[in-house]
């Protein structure tokens, strides 16, 4: 069976979130659409997969590369041969860099190959990874950025009285954490990203005024995203445990941030680091390290599907799936995909388990 062809499929839809947004690292102040890529692989047969890159502003770079460079490389290619074909693109274009538009790129396409591996064995993914017992798993409600106290208490309360046991803040600021575990009390399991801000010793000083909130991980704590040392500093010192991950692209990536003591909680993100092929080169990795994988999964398409199948088969039944706590105008996927009660139903369907719905691609699809 060989790849016959491929479509990129930019897609807005907008959200509201309690609040205005402070903006952030991936979006402006105020934001109130989400723009995603959703890729669209088709076999000679006419088998259909799906696969999503990391959005918003990157997208039409990410568009482009595979318009124009990555797809004439990868049609008439064997669907079957997913490795030997990420691996041929990756040494390829390796000149143009192993991070950005071409990883993304190949991340999609990798994902929807995944998805038409599935349909043709009859066989959810994760049951093509080693299958897994779990039938859900508990989802975390990723919040954006409020920088707003009371917006944050609102909004903690809102996502715990739905039934979240796990939340994750974008704040950068003390007040609103102390506001966070204030709403939620203490039970709840709270996590912080703060999206690279800070040398190692602004770090460390945050890291002393944020332990009396009792937070699960402080993620990207120090600029560069790269500085693993320093990560590893603040993850020795600063007496919070430490994630990181989701600005790793390459396997040696993850290597190097383990080989580091960097990272407590370790976050590849499908969408952006070579999809579920190398995913699970990444779970064998951090078990080599005794590392806990908790995927990165900032997208509500084929790459939040992608993430669930492989912590479910990979990670386990204890596993927590990021969930974009935005409320979309429209759902890629309806309510099949959406928590019940803070946790995510693990598709039993063959590939993904999903398919897009064709009316929101119609009535949200955008030109670029």
């Amino acid at each position: 069976m060989k790849i016959a062809n491929i479509e990129t499929i930019a897609l807005r839809i907008p959200f509201t979130s309690g609040g205005q947004s402070a903006g952030g690292v991936w979006g402006s102040k105020d934001l109130q659409v989400v723009d995603s890529l959703v890729v669209k692989v088709t076999a000679d047969d006419g088998t259909v997969g799906w696969g999503e890159t990391f959005g918003f502003t990157a997208i039409p770079a990410v568009k482009l590369v595979i318009d124009t460079i990555l797809a004439p490389e990868v049609i008439g290619r064997d669907v079957s041969q997913r490795e030997k074909l990420m691996a041929d693109l990756q040494k390829k274009f390796h000149i143009f860099g192993r991070s950005g538009a071409f990883i993304y790129g190949l991340s999609a396409i990798d994902i929807a190959l995944w998805d038409i591996a599935g349909k043709s064995a009859n066989k959810p993914i994760y049951q093509l990874l080693g299958g897994g017992e779990a039938t859900s798993l508990a989802a975390y409600a990723s919040l954006i950025r409020y920088a707003d106290p009371e917006l944050v208490w609102l909004n903690v309360r809102r996502a715990v009285d739905e039934g979240y046991q796990y939340l994750k803040l974008h704040e950068v600021d003390v007040a609103c954490v102390r506001a966070a575990r204030e709403a939620a009390g203490p039970h709840i399991e709270i996590t912080l990203d703060v999206n690279c801000p800070w040398t190692v010793r602004e770090a460390l000083d945050m890291a002393e005024q944020l332990r009396p909130f009792d937070l699960r991980w402080l993620e990207e704590p120090v600029w560069p995203p790269e500085n693993y040392a320093g990560l590893a500093a603040v993850r020795k010192q600063g007496g919070i445990p430490v994630a990181a991950g989701e600005n790793a692209s390459t396997l040696m990536d993850f290597q190097h941030m383990l080989e580091a003591g960097a990272v407590d909680f370790i976050q590849p993100s499908p969408a952006k680091m070579g999809g579920i092929t190398e995913l699970q080169k990444v779970y064998a990795l951090a078990n080599a390290h005794n590392t806990t994988v908790m995927v990165h999964t900032f997208y509500d398409g084929p790459g939040l599907l992608a993430s669930v199948h492989a912590s479910a088969a990979l990670g386990g039944p204890k596993s927590i799936v990021e969930w974009r706590y935005f409320d979309l105008e429209a759902q890629l996927y309806g309510d099949a995909i959406i928590p019940k009660r803070g946790r995510l139903h693990v598709p039993q369907g063959p590939g993904l388990g999903l398919e897009p719905n064709p009316d929101v691609i119609r009535d949200y699809q955008i030109a670029l």
